[in-house]
């Protein structure tokens, strides 16, 4: 019993992926009753769990920033996989849907995975040390990204509501893949060494010392596995999102908590491998995942659903409301403070976490 029970504690992450993705194709495109959203919101969690496990060998193998890079993109370039569907599925009332994930994701990375991050590593060490360089030009990046793409909209008038006309989302799309890729050359080439955990003593830290990297099989091996898990977390996301849908009108919810729940759904590797990351005193690559994964979301989504208004119907609503702008501007004032000093308490975790709070309970309750 004990062999058996530590022969599924090592072929679990092997295993739960082939299951979600099997469970996948048995129900993709099919209404579900009770029991099998039951079932697949189980093969869900497992895929999730899974794909953290082999993000994470990934990242043993080719270290940081790379490792946290691999995750954010996956994830994000099935995100946006995820939206486009849901937007050609879903007609006119689906408008909105691009804006309200991308904005989730953004106050759920810059604000919830900081936040916890910051808060978990501070409560161990009583301070959280990390790169200011690095970590700040990440989430200038980001806030550049989301005042280009979800706050202009609001106040253009080439066109009636708070969207942009054909040019001006042409711009927006390359403005976002440029930055993107500015970025990404930054973290990877011109200035790795900003975006490395660091010591208390601001030592940066270019080797992970706790075992042997993972070989180059089980390294390939552990990326095809992440890609079938991402691709099960995301297509099972999409398989209950009707029961989702439901569940939110007759709650008398407003629509934009789909978007919520969605952003909530896919962030869940990006979430848990941060919190990993901050129990090994390593919130350097926390706050590599939550930002480059708040970065990649705009980044990659902008442009996609660019290309994909030339085929949808309906109007492409991008422009935030007042009282999502006043929680972005509270999310980039107070993000810039906590980046500063390079070093946090559990203070500066509290702040943010009580913005992914009030965020939260205003789409619940506008």
């Amino acid at each position: 019993m004990n062999h058996q029970l530590r022969l599924l504690a090592v072929r679990w992450p092997f295993v739960v992926p082939a299951l979600a993705a099997l469970v996948l194709a048995l129900t993709w495109g099919r209404s579900l009753s009770a029991g099998m959203v039951a079932l697949v919101s189980c093969c869900l969690a497992g895929a999730v769990l899974s794909a953290v496990h082999h993000a994470e060998v990934i990242a043993h193998r080719v270290g940081e920033p790379f490792g946290s890079l691999v995750l954010a993109v996956a994830v994000t370039i099935i995100e946006v996989a995820l939206i486009v569907t849901l937007m050609a599925d879903g007609g006119e009332k689906s408008s909105s849907l691009a804006r309200d994930t991308v904005f989730a994701a953004v106050m759920i990375t810059c604000n919830g995975i900081v936040g916890l991050s910051l808060l978990v590593c501070a409560l161990r060490r009583r301070v959280a040390v990390f790169n200011a360089e690095g970590t700040g030009a990440a989430f200038g990046t980001v806030a550049t990204l989301a005042g280009l793409s979800l706050v202009l909209p609001t106040f253009t008038t080439s066109t009636p509501g708070p969207r942009f006309s054909s040019a001006q989302l042409v711009f927006a799309a390359l403005a976002a893949l440029i930055l993107y890729g500015l970025f990404v050359a930054t973290q990877t080439v011109r200035h790795r060494d900003y975006f490395l955990p660091v010591t208390a003593e601001g030592v940066v830290i270019d080797a992970d010392d706790h075992a042997d990297p993972p070989s180059a099989k089980v390294a390939l091996t552990s990326l095809g596995l992440l890609a079938v898990a991402l691709l099960a977390v995301v297509g099972l996301a999409k398989g209950v999102s009707p029961t989702i849908e439901s569940g939110v009108a007759a709650a008398g919810l407003p629509a934009s908590v789909v978007g919520v729940v969605i952003a909530l759904l896919v962030l869940l590797p990006e979430t848990i491998a941060a919190l990993r990351a901050a129990r090994r005193d390593r919130v350097q690559t926390s706050l590599n995942l939550g930002l480059g994964s708040a970065m990649a979301s705009i980044g990659l989504t902008i442009p996609a659903v660019a290309v994909a208004s030339i085929w949808l119907e309906g109007p492409l609503v991008l422009g935030l409301g007042a009282t999502h702008m006043v929680l972005l501007a509270l999310t980039v004032a107070v993000g810039t403070l906590t980046v500063i000093p390079g070093r946090a308490t559990p203070l500066q975790g509290g702040v943010h976490l009580s913005l992914l709070a009030a965020y939260i309970v205003l789409a619940v309750s506008p």
